[in-house]
Parts: structure tokens; sequence; C-alpha cells
């Protein structure tokens, strides 16, 4: 569907800044997406002289034409999800509980294997945060590792994990933000930039396998080894779940979508695979999600582990699981289709930008600031990211900016992710304590510090990248800094126990 744009000047700035500061004052980013669309309907009707019912009407016109945009992610999400809950149902999961269980002797081996199982588990991060805490809670247990630590260790290999991996319902969603052809190799471009998630996962892996732990998480790991934490046994389920129940559905997901994005792309008929996987990357993904669905199938029904009615009751209850992440996107989606396509934010931005001369290199370290206390106050990642992206690529439009689009991009991501990771009402967050057994505020309490360490950290990193255009000099700044700044709260924790 064609809109025909027009210029409204500063009032082109009002429907993000509607829907942020919203969002910011009501922590609900529903009401505050479409209040944000709706108000830029408003500008965009009102100044050709329309109506309210012309309003109105161009609102769903928008939300439909992104919808259509957008239809093979939507079938993905929900092929995906209906994937995550029969894998949950089928055992699988207790099933490598009491594989892992005979093997892991000592605590860091099960507090290495729980970072390593969130790390692999990346297709989704609330199947992460289930799946890792109801699969390793009773290990841990045994081990004496903190229910806060587990609780930890699974929200630092959630989100952070899910927005670098490329075959992932994040990757997805953040490519599908990005305006120009190839978002899916733009989001890609950002890995090395997205400071936060690589950080975080070096952190978690340093301090499994070190120990190395500080403020109130030391407390807390210094409880759980002089008294044993309720546990030991898996939880109950599907007692007949084996882990190739696990594996596999997975496994084939991963590999069948790689391969289907390339054969969707042409490269099976001559097309590069770095073109390939970025011509129509949902597309691809929708068939490996399929062949997840298929292998499931095919593995549960003939040994019962479910009838044919509880196979199909699960999908429907994935499928569901999807609705509200969705309807965030779609607001989103359409929020920046007004800005770009029907008020000229992105020309008013730009203009604005080139009149001004700021220094650039601050945009990315200034807009990791903004994402972070967004998506802080918000409880949400991909709401933040979904209004930032459309502004971000707008600004980056500008002459001379073009350069800083990527590392911008990897920025947003990571302030995004950073808020989303420690916020108190991030569903992650929630749902990693929920995983954890862990009380909710003790997590948010010991995990805070440490997501914050890494995100001061990242700061620095973003400055260095804004000025020298590459994040490998920033990302062996930040590794060092970070580990550094480790040890020395590590010594100062020992140093006040021994006092």
């Amino acid at each position: 569907m064609e809109f025909t744009m027009i210029e409204t000047g500063w009032l082109s700035l009002l429907p993000p800044i509607i829907a942020i500061a919203l969002a910011l004052l009501t922590k609900e980013v529903y009401s505050s997406l479409f209040i944000g669309l709706f108000s830029g309907m408003l500008i965009y009707t009102f100044s050709g002289g329309g109506t309210i019912v012309n309003t109105v009407a161009t609102t769903f016109d928008m939300m439909a034409s992104k919808i259509a945009d957008n239809a093979y992610m939507i079938i993905f999400l929900a092929l995906l999800w209906a994937v995550v809950v029969l894998v949950s149902k089928s055992g699988g999961s207790e099933a490598y509980g009491r594989w892992a269980q005979k093997r892991l002797k000592s605590k860091r081996s099960a507090a290495f294997a729980t970072s390593l199982l969130g790390v692999l588990i990346f297709i989704d991060d609330g199947f992460n945060c289930l799946t890792v805490g109801t699969v390793m809670r009773p290990i841990t247990d045994r081990m004496k590792i903190s229910r806060e630590k587990l609780a930890y260790i699974i929200d630092a290999t959630a989100a952070p994990v899910c927005i670098i991996a490329p075959v992932s319902s994040w990757a997805v969603a953040v490519a599908s933000e990005v305006s120009q052809k190839g978002g899916f190799n733009v989001f890609l471009s950002t890995i090395p930039y997205n400071l936060y998630a690589l950080l975080t996962i070096l952190m978690v892996v340093f301090i499994s396998m070190t120990g190395m732990d500080f403020g109130k998480m030391k407390q807390a790991e210094l409880s759980a080894a002089e008294k044993a934490t309720e546990g030991g046994k898996t939880a109950e389920g599907n007692t007949k779940g084996r882990v190739i129940d696990l594996a596999l559905p997975i496994l084939v997901l991963i590999v069948c979508a790689i391969l289907g994005m390339a054969w969707v792309g042409g490269f099976f008929r001559g097309v590069p695979f770095s073109e390939a996987i970025g011509e129509n990357p949902t597309a691809g993904l929708t068939l490996g999600a399929f062949a997840g669905l298929v292998t499931a199938f095919i593995l549960y029904i003939p040994r019962r582990l479910m009838t044919p009615k509880e196979f199909i009751g699960n999908i429907v209850s994935g499928i569901s699981n999807i609705v509200p992440p969705m309807l965030i996107l779609i607001l989103s989606w359409s929020l920046g289709g007004v800005c770009r396509q029907m008020i000229g934010t992105g020309v008013y931005i730009s203009g604005f930008v080139t009149r001004t001369n700021l220094p650039l290199g601050f945009l990315p370290f200034l807009i990791f600031v903004v994402a972070a206390l967004m998506s802080f106050s918000m409880g949400t990642s991909w709401g933040t990211f979904g209004m930032l992206i459309p502004i971000v690529t707008m600004i980056c439009a500008a002459d001379g900016a073009g350069a800083l689009l990527v590392p911008t991009l990897g920025a947003t991501l990571a302030g995004s992710v950073y808020g989303d990771h420690c916020s108190p009402i991030s569903d992650t967050t929630i749902l990693a304590s929920t995983g954890a057994a862990c009380e909710h505020i003790r997590h948010v309490e010991t995990q805070l510090p440490y997501a914050t360490l890494v995100a001061v950290v990242c700061a620095v990193g973003y400055l260095i990248a804004g000025f020298t255009l590459t994040p490998w000099i920033a990302l062996v700044a930040c590794a060092v800094l970070l580990v550094g700044v480790l040890f020395i709260l590590n010594r100062v924790a020992l140093r006040r126990i021994k006092a």
C-alpha cells in the first residue's frame, strides 16, 4: 500500500516523543505505541484537510500494510513458539536434567554447563529461561549454587544471546525494523558492535569458571554454601521423554532454517551465501520452524509422548503465547511507517542534524544511554528498539552520518537488552526468576550490579567505537577493563568478608 509523504516540520517529532514519554510514565508499551501511532495519523490527515474518520481508517490501513509486509515473520514466530511448547511438554528437558546430573561433579562444571546450555538455546529468550531453569535447578541445588546465581546465569544467557543469534525471533524482529533492503545483513553487521551482549556472555562464563562474585551475589553464594537448598529432583513432567526429544527438534530447526534461508535466496542456484540468506530470511526461517514441528510430530506421536489431540493443543497454546510480543511489533512497525512514509520525520531530523554540526562520534554513546533508560523503564527491549531503530536510521541518513548507522544500531540493541535484562518488570527477568525458583526481588537486586557494571564498560566502548568506526578496538578495551574491574571488586568483597 502506497502512502504520500508530506513535510510537517517539528510536528513530525511528536509521535515518537509521545509514544516514548507515555511508555516511560505509564510503564505500559501497548497503549503508548498506539497513541503515538494515532497522533501521527492525526497530524497527517488534518494537515491534508482530512477528518477523524480518515484518521481511524488510515491508522488501520497502515497496520494492515505492515502485517502484510511482515506476514512471513508472523508465521515464523507462531511456528517457533509451537515448537517451544511441544519440546517443553515432551519431557525432553527433564530427561536432559537426569542425564546431566550423572556427569556434572563440581560447582564450576555445573555453573559452566548452565551457561553453555543458555548459550545453545538461542532461538527464543522465554524458551531459554524456562528450559534452562527446569533442567539445571536440581543440579545447581546439589552443587550449592545459589538460586540467585542460577537466575543471573539464566537471564544473562537469554536476551543477550538471542540478540546476536542470526537464527532467532529477535534477529528477524530487528531485521524487519530496518527500513532499507538487506535489513538482515545490516543486523549481522551489528553483532560485533553489540558490546553489551558480547561482554555479558564473557562475564557469565568468566564468573562461572572463577567464582569471582561480589556484592549481594557474593553473600547469596556464601549462604548457599553453608546450607543446602531444596531440590535434587527434576521437575515433574513427562517421564517418558528422552534427551533427543529436546535436542533433535531444535537441531533440525536450526539447520533447516539456515538451509531454508539459503534456498529461498538462491544459494543453490549460484547466489553467494551472504547475499542469499539476506534475501528473504523470514521465509527461510519459517521453513526451519516447520521442519522442527514435523520432527517433533515424528518423535512424539508414535511413542505416545502425547496424543494427536494434545499435539495440536500444544501448537495452539504456543501460538497464543506469541500474541503479546507480536502486537508490540505490529504497533512499532506502524509507528515507524507513519514517521518514515507519511509525516517526514526523517527529513526533518536529517536536516536538523546537518545544521547543528554536532560531533557525530558521540551518537552511539548517546543512543546506548537513551535505549538503556527506555528499556529499563518499560521492561521491554522489543518495544524499545521498535521505537528507536526508525529514528536512528533517519538520523544516520543525514549527510556524513551514514558510516555511523551500524555502530549506532548496535548501540540501540545493546542498550535495549541491558534495560530488559535488569528491569524488574521485564518478562525475561520474571521468567528467569521463575525458572530458577528464586524470589523475584532477590534476583533483581543481585543481578543489577552485574548488569550495570557491563553497561558502564559498554558506554566507554561506544565512545571509542563512535570515533574509530571499528568494533574491535572497543571490544578488546572493554574486555580488558571488565576483567580488571572484576578482579578488583572480588578482592574488595573478600576483604569485607574477612573483616
